[in-house]
């Protein structure tokens, strides 16, 4: 592929431009892992099923379902699992998110997909995973970090875990994951001629995010429960203030050389207790917070900006999107009326785009049938 690689419509493929992906609608991690594949450029058709959707907004807001095309193949109905077999054989990678067994019931599982296609990667996006006591039952996000030990890490010590949204256990444990694991899959099945499958379950990716602070419980430099640590805002140099309008900055002030100029920054004074001192870490809280109460968010922010302090103000998402920052670097973007994330992560040579809006279930049935040579298909 080259750098001047484009669709149709002008805009640059991206690095993979002509791996094909099959994802059989769900929910959650699943449909964003397969839009992280479609904003790099790989040709994801999503196979939905007859009817309004189960659960989320209207298909034409449903952003992860930008860069990718749609038809709608009813798996219960005779034929409907030839012919996703049928999409199976022309496809490089498969995601689905049904729980243990589904797939293999409704005919499209591993077996019968690899049997049409031994050198597909056939990614399986759960929560539990494919085996273990929990694998048949139902879950979400939080009970995922739950089980993972991870929700325990978030949140104020004498208070509840806080709700990180969905976004660490789907999207960072899942998502992300199976993702690596199907680039992975993809590369060896490239080199061999052999697929195989993934299993991405949001449990193990979650639990493997916190490999560092596993080290560092080993090392004693960490405490099993939550608030009380260097990096859970236990540390008052690393934490959140509120200011007097009601809003709150963020510090993240580790280091001695940004402490310094934080404390000079913030006025502190030279008798502020001192930060090593375990013990004293109360006293500097209510310090640092006396001090950020004195004074607005606008106003703490511009004190800050442009040092070395490792100070932010704590943005709403319509605030992270207006943020200079963020609007030089294009991090966000609008289309057909959406402001949504731009793809990321960057490439020099091979950038993703937004090609697509959101698939409307069936729309691209016709396009699908004849770029994959699935006649079968029916565009009706």
């Amino acid at each position: 592929m080259t750098a001047s690689l484009s669709n149709i419509e002008g805009e640059p493929m991206g690095p993979l431009a002509g791996v094909r992906v099959l994802e059989l609608a769900g929910i959650g991690p699943g449909p964003f892992a397969a839009m992280l594949l479609a904003d790099l450029g790989a040709d994801v058709v999503r196979v939905d099923r007859p009817g309004p959707p189960a659960l989320g907004p209207a298909p034409a807001d449903d952003l992860t379902n930008r860069n990718k095309r749609s038809v709608v193949v009813d798996l219960k109905s005779p034929g409907g699992a030839d012919l996703v077999l049928d999409l199976a054989a022309r496809a490089d990678l498969l995601i689905e998110g049904y729980r243990p067994g589904v797939a293999e019931r409704l005919g499209v599982g591993p077996e019968a997909c690899l049997a049409r296609n031994p050198a597909l990667v056939y990614g399986r996006m759960t929560g539990w995973g494919q085996d273990g006591p929990l694998a048949p039952r139902a879950g979400h996000d939080i009970g995922y970090l739950a089980t993972a030990g991870v929700l325990g890490m978030i949140g104020e010590p004498d208070g509840p875990p806080a709700i990180p949204a969905n976004l660490l256990g789907d999207y960072a444990g899942g998502s992300l994951y199976l993702v690596v694991g199907l680039l992975a899959a993809l590369h060896h099945a490239r080199d061999t001629g052999t697929g195989q499958v993934v299993d991405a379950a949001v449990v193990d990716g979650a639990a493997h995010l916190t490999t560092l602070l596993w080290g560092l419980l080993a090392a004693g430099q960490w405490h099993d429960r939550r608030g009380v640590n260097l990096l859970d805002g236990g540390a008052p140099f690393y934490g959140t203030y509120r200011t007097s309008d009601g809003g709150y900055m963020a510090v993240g002030a580790l280091e001695p050389q940004f402490w310094d100029e934080f404390t000079e920054l913030l006025e502190l004074g030279k008798d502020a207790p001192d930060r090593g001192d375990f013990a004293l870490w109360p006293g500097l809280r209510d310090d640092i917070a006396a001090r950020f109460a004195t004074r607005t968010t606008a106003e703490w922010t511009a004190v800050f900006e442009g040092s070395d302090a490792c100070v932010a103000p704590v943005l709403s998402m319509r605030q992270a999107a207006e943020h200079p920052h963020l609007t030089a670097r294009g991090t966000y973007t609008t289309r057909q009326g959406h402001t949504q994330p731009a793809p990321a992560p960057r490439f020099s040579a091979t950038p993703g785009a937004l090609r697509r809006p959101p698939a409307r279930p069936g729309e691209h049935t016709a396009e699908v049938a004849r770029d994959w040579a699935v006649p079968g298909l029916d565009p009706s």
